[in-house]
């Protein structure tokens, strides 16, 4: 994708990113994360292809509930739980999501896409324009990180 046609791509996505965000935070929150998920784009230009609709869209929605997340993190993360043993799960599930949110742009992504959102690979190849192959590669290569990140920092 060319740097023009991500411009006109980020004019026309913009007001649905807004509407998007906004379901989740208030306004001032949303135009920052909409502002996020375009800024992470472009960083992305080079291996962007058309469209980015759909990979907008969902980048958003995870920024939005990370952003959740960090505000709120007793409220979002199983709130209902009360016993002890839940209460480590929950601890390592927040150890988990700072983990992913080192991982390179990509990874994160397609962790998220597939884990989170429950994606299957076509969808997850489709939507980001890479070939199937490539996305279980890189979910393989962002499993192995998180696992050593986690074995060398808690265990």
């Amino acid at each position: 994708m060319t740097q023009e046609e991500y411009k006109e791509e980020a004019l026309r996505l913009r007001p649905r990113l807004l509407q998007t965000a906004r379901r989740y935070l208030n306004e001032d929150a949303a135009e920052d994360t909409v502002q996020d998920v375009l800024l992470r784009l472009w960083q992305m230009v080079d291996t962007l292809c058309m469209p980015i609709d759909a990979l907008a869209t969902v980048l958003v929605r995870n920024f939005c509930v990370d952003r959740l997340r960090r505000e709120r993190p007793s409220q979002t993360l199983n709130a209902n739980y009360e016993q002890a043993d839940e209460t480590e799960t929950d601890e390592r599930i927040e150890r988990v999501l700072a983990m992913i949110d080192t991982l390179p742009t990509l990874q994160q992504t397609i962790l998220r896409l597939r884990h989170v959102e429950g994606m299957g690979m076509r969808e997850i190849a489709n939507l980001t324009g890479c070939s199937e192959v490539a996305i279980r590669k890189t979910l393989s290569r962002a499993r192995q990180a998180l696992k050593q990140q986690y074995e060398k920092r808690y265990e």
